[in-house]
């Protein structure tokens, strides 16, 4: 890992890792990361328009090509490839939003949707962000406990995946994925 990004916590599940790190999800060196996608596939701003400028062009040329096909639906995972980032592929995932109606399970979806996809490329390290906190609302605690109970069901199992980051820029979000994993140890 680079410089910009500082590693904690981490939890052994099964033959895979899960890793809590504070940086730039966009500059990771993983196979992949998870984008918290619109169901248009528009980048918008954030790190949507990171991936939008570092990635290139190509990028976005391949979500336009996608969302041609129509909205995503919630629960649902494109994959794109990652242009000029370090990731190889960008997995853009269409969650649920705070109050929407069983968030939570809908949540849960999206994440085992993530995986198979990653199980589908043969991605060995895959990052993800606190999903559908912040700008989506979903409460960092809920989106913590939710994303750790998905990955520990599906690392158990028979995966090639053998670490999964858990990329934060903030300390609240920081603060409650370390007290989800804390809570699994």
């Amino acid at each position: 890992m680079e410089a910009a990004v500082a590693a904690f916590p981490e939890l052994a599940v099964g033959r895979s890792v899960i890793r809590l790190v504070r940086g730039d999800i966009t500059e990771l060196e993983v196979d992949a990361f998870v984008f918290y996608a619109q169901p248009d596939l528009a980048l918008g701003s954030g790190f949507g328009g990171a991936i939008g400028v570092r990635g290139g062009a190509s990028i976005q040329k391949e979500l336009k090509e996608l969302a041609a096909e129509g909205p995503v639906p919630t629960g649902e995972v494109v994959v794109s490839e990652g242009g000029k980032l370090r990731a190889d592929y960008i997995l853009h995932a269409v969650g649920p939003r705070f109050k929407e109606a069983d968030t939570e399970a809908k949540l849960g979806k999206t994440m085992r949707n993530c995986l198979a996809r990653a199980e589908e490329r043969g991605i060995k390290s895959l990052a993800f962000p606190l999903m559908g906190a912040g700008y989506y609302g979903i409460p960092n605690e809920v989106s913590a406990r939710v994303m750790l109970e998905t990955l520990a069901t599906h690392l158990v199992g028979d995966t090639g995946i053998a670490e999964v980051l858990i990329c934060v820029f903030d300390t609240p979000q920081f603060n409650a994925v370390e007290a989800a994993l804390a809570a699994r140890s």
